[in-house]
């Protein structure tokens, strides 16, 4: 994200999906995102050791409805239409990732093709979903 100009790039769709970025970075995607009129979501995965853990932190931090089904399709269903969120385009940030990729790889592995095909999804309708997994250069 560093030869576009920021704004420019969270604008396209079709660039969308889920990204690791440097900590320091951060700061930056969300003032972009919030400029553009994005909805930004902060999931905080510091304690979310487990799939169960990740789902409800997920489900907090994009206000899924009720009916939230706690499993992986329901979590590409709820991704793939936030009908309840109306906006121009979607900022997830996954903060604290690093620990829950460490200690149950696959369940991350999954979530990575969960969020990418959710970015595919809003793309394919022009509305731009990003996941972004800000990291410490220590954790990349």
């Amino acid at each position: 994200m560093i030869d576009v100009e920021l704004g420019a790039l969270l604008a396209d769709a079709g660039q969308a999906a889920a990204y690791f970025i440097d900590v320091r970075d951060r700061a930056a995607v969300v003032e972009a995102a919030n400029a553009l009129g994005y909805h930004v979501a902060e999931a905080n995965l510091e304690n979310a050791d487990d799939k169960a853990a990740l789902l409800d932190e997920l489900a907090a931090a994009l206000e899924f409805p009720a009916t939230f089904g706690a499993n992986w399709d329901a979590l590409a269903d709820s991704l793939g239409d936030l009908s309840w969120r109306p906006a121009p385009g979607y900022v997830l940030l996954l903060d604290h990732c690093a620990d829950l990729r460490e200690a149950a790889p696959a369940d991350f592995a999954t979530l990575l093709e969960i969020l990418d095909e959710a970015a595919r999804a809003h793309a394919g309708q022009g509305v731009p979903f990003w996941a972004v997994l800000p990291l410490a250069s220590a954790d990349a």
